[in-house]
């Protein structure tokens, strides 16, 4: 983990300084791993836009609707850091987001699900990698000799997968670092389908046998994650992220939604 650590240890010795009364309340240090592009209801051919076009997309929406999702929650801008990340969904490797700050649980939801019905999202996922407790997910850390691009990202992406197909659920990146979690339902079900034991075993084996680059597992650890989700089939509108928010804080979100949805229809012309 010494990656994650390093990547945002600048962001967090800042919000000691500037916000030392937030950080006294001992509130988690939370992890939100989400996108900003919806290739089916964005109508966006992933096979024809290239990663650098993903990048410049989310950058654009990190400057712009982040800020403005920030505002709305009344979430002072410096208490966050975001660092824009290669990042992996059924394995699909795209330019994600990862932003990082110290906040209660129903403040970290409410974020989660603003992200994600602004962005038009199927889930935000939150990670706390120092849980109080035992930790309800396993995850496995794959580190390379050198900071990892989006195309050798994606290229052990698909390799972990066909040693396990449960390695194919996603990943997230931080400079050398690939990190590899078995998230759980609300049951403790992992999505994957597999133990924590074979998860973490098969890692290894993929790392171990991955022609591409040189790379090992050099760590293993339990963290508390979660996602925020909505069914967009089920709930075209975002209701299962309404639920969460609440009518008064989804009217004032719809606008910026719809401005992202016509400046996004805007660019991809």
């Amino acid at each position: 983990m010494r990656t994650f650590f390093k990547a945002f240890a600048f962001g967090f010795v800042l919000l000691c300084l500037l916000a030392p009364a937030v950080m006294a309340e001992e509130r988690p240090t939370l992890l939100f791993s989400y996108e900003v592009l919806n290739f089916d209801i964005h109508k966006i051919d992933p096979a024809t836009m290239p990663y650098e076009r993903r990048v410049e997309l989310t950058e654009v929406a990190r400057k712009s609707e982040l800020p403005e999702i920030l505002g709305l929650l009344q979430i002072a801008p410096e208490k966050i850091s975001t660092l824009l990340m290669p990042g992996g969904y059924k394995l699909e490797t795209n330019a994600s987001l990862q932003s990082a700050m110290d906040v209660d649980n129903k403040t970290a939801d409410r974020f989660a699900a603003s992200l994600g019905y602004v962005f038009r999202q199927w889930s935000v996922l939150i990670t706390d990698f120092a849980p109080e407790g035992a930790g309800d997910t396993a995850y496995g850390v794959v580190t390379f000799d050198h900071p990892i691009g989006a195309a050798e990202a994606a290229s052990f992406f698909r390799h972990a997968a066909s040693v396990n197909p449960a390695l194919g659920e996603g990943f997230t990146a931080f400079d050398e670092e690939m990190f590899f979690l078995n998230v759980t339902d609300a049951q403790g079900k992992p999505y994957s389908g597999v133990s924590d034991e074979t998860f973490l075993v098969d890692l290894s084996k993929a790392a171990a046998s991955f022609k591409d680059a040189k790379v090992e597992v050099t760590g293993t650890g339990r963290a508390d994650a979660r996602f925020v989700e909505n069914d967009w089939k089920a709930s075209p509108d975002g209701d299962d992220y309404a639920k969460v928010l609440g009518m008064d804080l989804v009217s004032r979100l719809a606008p910026l939604r719809a401005r992202y949805d016509a400046a996004l229809a805007q660019a991809l012309k």
